[in-house]
C-alpha cells in the first residue's frame, strides 16, 4: 500500500512560501507515523534551488520540474503535474498549503485524479489504514466539522496558513533530488499566464503574517489608517481591515479580513475600531491571541478578544505604537 506523503511547494521569487514549509511539517509528522517518507513538488525553473531548504524543513525526496513554462502559475499545467506525481510516486496523501493558488489547485487535482479533497483543515492525522481525518471551521469559525477521507486514494488537503508550526530547520538533513518533465507541454496549454503585476510596493500579505494589524469603520476615515501602518510597521506586521472600510475604499480588497475576504490565524491579531461582525470574525477567529481596540465597551469584538481596551484609539493606538518602539 502506497504511504508516502507529497506536498507541493508553492514558491515566491524563487523562495518556497511558509504555509509550504508548514505543510512540510505536517507531512514529516504523519510519514514520521506511518514509517514513511516526504516528498515534495517543486514546479518551475530554478526548482532545484529550494531542495537543500526542503530538505532541512523535512523532505527526504524533492521531485523538480523545472520547464520554462511552468514560472507562473497555471491552473491546467500545475494541476496537471501535481496528478501525474502523486500517480506515479504512489502517494497516500497529497498536502499543499491553503493559499489563494493552494485552493485553486488542490480540488482540480483532486478532481484529475478521481479522489477526495479535505479543504482548509485546521488538524489533520492519518491512521494506520490511510485514512486521513481532519477539522475545519464551519457556521463562519463558530463550530469545527471533522471530516475523513476513508477509501479514496490519495487523500488530498489543503491547510490553513499559520495555523500549524513552522517545522525547525535540521541542516544536517539532506534530501534526494529526482527531475521530471512537465505533465503538460507549453504548445498543448489550453490557457498561459504571460505575466504577474504586483504593486511597486509590496506589503505583508494578511494570509501569512504571523501578526496582523486590522482598522475598521472607528478610524472615522482613510488618511487616519496612518495610525494603523505605524503600528503594523513598529511591529513588523501585515495590514488588515473590515469589510466596511474596503467597501468604503478606504484601502484595497487585498487587505479585507472575514468571509468574503481572507482568512488568518496570526499569532497575534489587533483590531482596531472594528466592531466585530460575524462577517469579520469568520476570517479571523481561528487567530493565536486577539487584542481589540474599541471606544464601545459593548462591541462584540471584545466577547471573542483575550484582550481588550475600552478607549479612544486616536490615544490608544499611538501610545501603543510609542510603546513598542521603545521596547524595540
Amino acid at each position: 500500500m502506497a504511504k508516502n506523503v507529497l506536498v507541493f511547494v508553492e514558491r515566491r521569487q524563487g523562495e518556497p512560501k511558509r504555509p509550504s514549509l508548514e505543510a512540510l511539517g505536517v507531512a514529516r509528522g504523519i510519514a514520521d507515523g506511518l514509517s514513511s517518507q516526504v516528498e515534495a513538488l517543486v514546479l518551475g525553473p530554478g526548482a532545484a534551488e529550494s531542495v537543500e531548504m526542503l530538505a532541512h524543513h523535512g523532505a527526504d525526496r524533492v521531485i523538480c520540474v523545472e520547464d520554462e513554462h511552468l514560472e507562473l502559475y497555471a491552473a491546467e499545467a500545475y494541476a496537471a503535474s501535481l496528478a501525474d506525481t502523486a500517480r506515479e510516486r504512489e502517494a497516500a496523501v497529497v498536502l499543499v498549503g491553503g493559499t489563494a493558488m493552494g485552493r485553486d489547485l488542490a480540488p482540480r487535482a483532486a478532481a484529475r485524479l478521481e479522489t477526495a479533497c479535505a479543504s482548509d483543515l485546521v488538524h489533520v492525522e492519518v491512521d494506520g489504514n490511510g485514512t486521513l481525518r481532519g477539522r475545519r471551521p464551519v457556521y463562519s469559525g463558530k463550530a469545527l466539522a471533522t471530516v475523513a477521507i476513508p477509501a479514496a486514494r490519495p487523500c488530498v488537503a489543503t491547510l490553513r496558513p499559520t495555523v500549524f508550526p513552522l517545522p525547525e530547520a535540521d541542516d544536517s538533513r539532506s534530501a534526494e533530488r529526482i527531475d521530471g518533465p512537465a505533465a503538460v507541454p507549453p504548445d498543448a496549454l489550453k490557457v498561459r499566464t504571460i505575466r504577474l503585476e504586483t504593486p511597486a510596493e509590496r506589503e505583508l500579505d494578511v494570509a501569512e503574517a504571523s501578526i496582523v494589524v486590522s482598522g475598521g469603520r472607528g478610524l472615522k476615515e482613510p488618511e487616519n489608517f496612518s495610525l494603523v501602518r505605524e503600528l503594523a510597521k513598529a511591529l513588523g506586521a501585515a495590514v488588515g481591515a473590515s469589510r466596511a472600510v474596503v467597501d468604503a475604499g478606504w484601502i484595497p480588497h487585498s487587505h479585507q479580513v472575514g468571509q468574503t475576504g481572507k482568512v488568518v490565524s496570526p499569532n497575534l491579531y489587533i483590531a482596531c475600531g472594528i466592531s466585530g461582525a460575524i462577517q469579520h470574525l469568520a476570517g479571523m477567529s481561528s487567530s493565536k491571541v486577539i487584542v481589540a481596540i474599541n471606544k464601545d465597551a459593548e462591541a462584540p469584538i471584545f466577547k471573542l478578544a483575550d484582550y481588550g481596551i475600552v478607549g479612544d484609539l486616536f490615544e490608544v493606538l499611538p501610545a501603543l505604537t510609542a510603546a513598542v518602539k521603545e521596547l524595540r
